[in-house]
């Protein structure tokens, strides 16, 4: 079994206008910005650096001349365009900082299209949210947390909600929810902790059960892909831990051009599925698992991992259930428990997997 993090790090770093105690509030907050929002390509010519009056901060202006505000995050993106590093640029003073941009967007690099996402609000200055490829594919965040709307109501009423704590139903509020939007990024995680998959010998002999969840992430902005996280688990902590995740599948789709085409295709109807799988399915391949006999454990593990990582397999699931490997559901158990100790998120989600596909035997 495994313990994801990724909802607790949300949980301890969003200030609170970050965070949203039903998936309607939040959509609505996504409808406004995006309403506001205006995306175009502009040549890297056609753009300049200007600093501010008080010479205290940086406006990016456009073919027109005008300058608005560039976020911290966009500011980044347009630094690595020009191949400076930002870190170094938001040391210097503004107008030594905006003539080592315009110096690289119009000397030392070759004219590339830029596409821009800007916000302009009404009552403030308008703001650059990301300068990406001119092809970058964006799937916006409304659409994303509409799409979970539609399949699972509004987060706090349906089967898939904000989860509890260790397993008992809260109220939801800013400090305990698990539904966040900033300006880079959308996460949420629901699950259905109701209506639990029973299983037969659980853990050392003993009977339990697991709960059904997800995560969702997106970006508007270019800060990281659209991922779909669905797990089984044991419960979730005060702090927003995932504790005893087994069957951890990933969908991720980057923000290439066909990334709104692939969202409906792929990511939509994987959502949908999951809303209407039936636990009496994923039970029984849990059971067809837990008695399909392994006649040569250290050959099978070793056939899909390697010797070495085999052996560690092994161990690590004596160390979790105080017996060897006997199962298709054990060596799925023991390979999920040698995953915490991979260090590297990618590569152990990546594992995780793996380990899952050993169920899928278990009905082949």
């Amino acid at each position: 079994m495994s313990t994801l993090t990724e909802a607790h790090k949300q949980w301890a770093s969003r200030p609170a206008e970050e965070r949203f105690t039903t998936l309607t509030e939040m959509h609505s907050k996504m409808l406004a910005d995006r309403a506001i929002s205006k995306a175009k390509v502009l040549s890297s010519r056609d753009l300049s650096a200007v600093p501010t009056d008080d010479n205290q901060g940086l406006l990016i202006a456009g073919p027109g001349g005008r300058g608005i505000g560039i976020s911290h995050w966009a500011f980044g993106q347009l630094s690595s365009l020009v191949g400076a590093p930002a870190s170094y640029l938001r040391e210097l003073p503004p107008p030594v900082a905006a003539d080592c941009l315009n110096f690289g967007l119009k000397v030392t690099r070759d004219a590339q299209d830029v596409g821009i996402l800007a916000q302009c609000p009404s009552d403030s200055l308008p703001m650059i949210k990301a300068a990406t490829g001119p092809r970058y594919g964006r799937v916006w965040n409304c659409d994303v947390i509409g799409a979970l709307i539609d399949r699972f109501g509004d987060g706090q009423t349906g089967n898939f909600r904000v989860p509890g704590i260790r397993g008992n139903r809260v109220d939801v509020t800013k400090a305990n929810t698990t539904l966040y939007a900033g300006d880079r990024d959308c996460f949420v995680f629901l699950a259905d902790e109701v209506n639990r998959l029973e299983i037969h010998n659980r853990r050392d002999g003993r009977p339990g059960s697991l709960a059904r969840g997800f995560f969702v992430s997106n970006s508007e902005v270019g800060f990281s892909a659209l991922k779909v996280r669905t797990f089984l688990f044991d419960f979730v902590c005060e702090n927003r831990i995932v504790w005893g995740a087994d069957q951890v599948e990933e969908i991720s789709i980057r923000h290439s051009a066909s990334a709104p085409h692939r969202f409906m295709e792929e990511v939509a109807p994987a959502l949908m599925e999951y809303a209407r799988s039936s636990a009496k399915g994923i039970e029984e391949t849990i059971k067809h698992a837990q008695a399909s006999k392994i006649d040569k454990v250290e050959a099978f593990l070793a056939s899909r991992f390697g010797p070495r990582v085999a052996t560690r397999i092994q161990h690590a699931h004596m160390l979790e259930e105080g017996r060897p490997i006997e199962t298709l559901w054990d060596a799925t158990t023991g390979a999920t428990a040698y995953a915490r100790s991979i260090p590297w998120q990618s590569e152990r989600v990546e594992f995780e997997s793996l380990a899952g596909d050993i169920l899928e035997l278990a009905v082949a």
